[in-house]
């Protein structure tokens, strides 16, 4: 009769644990990467003694400064009233320049004018439009204290400015006539994403190619210690931004045969259609303000370019400029006196001949 085999049988390796189940975290807040408000088109808004603007003129100052072409094209226009202006000892350059800059940021400028005992015109100075309200008593201006507070928190006490001193240029608007509003407003979304755009670049620049990426395992780790060891390495070598890593573990997935795969996430989708969102973008900006792209220093993108520059600065000239000095030298007649008037450039009468659709 055969024996019975009693060998005892191995021991099990109490130091391995158990196969681990299928993981996934992620690293990493979402963060905006943007925060810019402007509120909303949603009517004037009576404080006591004056009326808000329908749109937060702060923020259109800061949207100024969001899309290189759309600083670049009211300077343009601008820059060409100013040059083209006739200076006089009552008013300078320079403060018609910041009047024009008011008029093409907020759709308004506030003309101030201070007269003499005998009632004469003495000078023509700027009342700065993001500090200057409408008031609610016809023909009355207030001026907001140094600039400081906003619609939700106060400006302070406000100073009603003296009777009959100032004039407002406001570009017309459709849905009240209280304020004028500017013409470019439709372009808004597409500056705020142009700069999006760009930030978001940067960020990914910032980040480097450590951030943005899947870790995928599927080779079974034997220790817990080593997925801990391994997540709080991601972890630390997370660079400053708004991007996220994603550790996938699942033992005996699909692969490409790998055991650890490394996804980079930000190379595919990134190529992120960066490029069309600046032109497009660009465009759109450009359309709102008419200005030819040749006239603020854009590179054409195809050999046959963007055409003549003297024929898009006459046909600029014609369509753009002069409307806008009609509309300054309306102020005259408040003035009493041919303060704003302009010079027609030697080039214009050239310009306009070469391009006939204008004339």
């Amino acid at each position: 009769m055969a024996e019975a085999n009693t060998t005892p049988a191995a021991p099990q390796d109490s130091t391995l644990s158990p196969a681990l189940a299928p993981t996934a975290f992620t690293f990493g807040d979402p963060e905006p990467a943007l925060n810019q408000s402007l509120y909303d088109y949603m009517g004037i808004t009576r404080m006591s003694d004056y009326y808000e603007p329908p749109i937060s003129w702060p923020g259109l100052a800061k949207t100024l400064r969001s899309s290189a072409h759309h600083g670049s094209a009211i300077a343009l226009k601008r820059n060409m009233l100013a040059r083209l202006l006739k200076t006089t000892p009552l008013m300078s350059r320079q403060v018609f320049s910041g009047l024009v800059f008011d008029f093409l940021t907020f759709g308004n400028a506030f003309f101030g004018r201070t007269r003499s005992r005998l009632g004469n015109l003495m000078r023509v100075h700027q009342e700065m439009a993001m500090f200057t309200r409408v008031g609610v008593k016809p023909g009355t201006y207030w001026a907001l204290p140094d600039g400081g507070g906003d619609m939700l928190h106060g400006y302070g006490q406000a100073e009603q400015l003296p009777g009959g001193s100032v004039y407002q240029l406001a570009e017309p608007d459709p849905a009240q006539n209280i304020y004028g509003s500017p013409d470019y407003l439709s372009a808004l979304q597409s500056a705020w994403l142009n700069e999006s755009a760009t930030l978001f670049r940067r960020r990914y620049y910032v980040n480097g190619t450590h951030a943005g990426y899947i870790l995928y395992i599927t080779d079974p780790l034997h220790e817990q210690m080593d997925m801990e060891s391994l997540r709080q390495a991601m972890k630390d070598s997370k660079g400053p931004g708004n991007f996220r890593n994603l550790l996938l573990y699942a033992p005996g997935g699909k692969g490409d045969g790998k055991g650890l795969q490394l996804i980079h996430t930000a190379e595919a989708a990134a190529k992120d259609e960066f490029f069309r969102i600046k032109s497009v973008s660009r465009d759109d900006v450009l359309a709102a303000h008419r200005v030819p792209p040749q006239l603020i220093g854009l590179v054409p993108e195809n050999s046959s370019g963007f055409g003549s520059a003297k024929e898009a600065m006459g046909v600029f000239y014609e369509l753009e400029v002069v409307p806008m000095q009609q509309k300054f030298a309306e102020v005259n007649e408040w003035l009493g006196d041919e303060v704003i008037d302009f010079d027609r450039p030697s080039w214009a009468d050239l310009a306009v001949a070469a391009a006939p659709v204008i004339r």
